[in-house]
């Protein structure tokens, strides 16, 4: 029956306990050596008193306390240098990505430029090429339209009043007409030798009876430097009536 109360007492023991019974055990040490010291020592101490040991469960909780407040400190620590470490990475991170996407944004431009550049060179070589291919059709449009005019008088004041229009020189077909029939008869070889003119070395030629020096004045550009060639000589005849008379229709005698 002993026994068993020797050990529930044992188990009943709780680390306070032990910790109590430790303290006193070795006051009780302290106390027995000082009662060791031999008779005739002198010593001014006869006998050790005991105190009494206190033990509180407040230090140990201010021990635990502290111990928890270190490792909450460096767990907070930790965790502000793996939030910081996480900050830089991601700003590396956004950095890296802003860069790649500058590098994309700019090459995404060189490459639309180029292609803007390609278009536009490509536009002006269809521009070049369709105005070559207009310029090619009006030349084979002039040609296969070239006119042409009958020879004899008909055909010879018509050519002339065409060439007259491209130079600004006025005057009618039945201007140069009636004109023709006065001075030649329409003959373009008809020649006076009896007036004073050709008393003068210089007689009138042609449809219209033109003197050397009137010719080569009011020659028209374009046409023959002959007095005899009917086109030529009709038209340096109305250049020299639109200077003189305003108009080869406002010539009605010699002129």
């Amino acid at each position: 029956m002993l026994k068993n109360t020797k050990n529930r007492l044992s188990r009943t023991l709780t680390n306070r306990h032990k910790i109590a019974i430790a303290g006193v055990g070795t006051l009780g040490a302290a106390a027995l050596a000082l009662s060791a010291v031999p008779g005739n020592a002198q010593t001014t101490t006869a006998e050790a008193p005991t105190a009494k040991v206190a033990y509180s469960n407040e230090q140990i909780k201010d021990v635990k306390g502290n111990v928890t407040d270190q490792l909450a400190s460096a767990s907070v620590k930790a965790e502000e240098i793996a939030a910081k470490k996480a900050q830089e990475a991601a700003a590396k991170k956004k950095a890296a990505d802003a860069a790649a996407k500058k590098k994309a944004a700019d090459a995404a431009a060189k490459k639309k430029a180029a292609a803007e550049a390609a278009k536009k060179k490509a536009e002006a070589a269809r521009k070049a090429k369709e105005a070559a291919s207009r310029s090619a059709k009006r030349v084979q449009v002039k040609q296969v339209a070239a006119k042409t005019y009958a020879n004899n008088l008909d055909g010879w004041i018509r050519e002339a009043l065409d060439i007259m229009k491209k130079h600004d020189i006025p005057g009618t077909y039945n201007g140069l007409h009636k004109n023709i029939i006065r001075e030649s008869s329409g003959n373009p070889n008809a020649i006076n030798n009896w007036d004073i003119n050709a008393q003068n070395g210089v007689p009138s030629i042609g449809l219209l009876q033109v003197i050397k020096p009137t010719f080569d004045a009011y020659h028209v550009p374009g046409t023959a430097w002959s007095q005899y060639d009917p086109v030529a000589n009709l038209t340096a005849a109305a250049n020299y009536a639109a200077d003189r008379y305003g108009s080869i229709d406002n010539v009605n005698s010699a002129y």
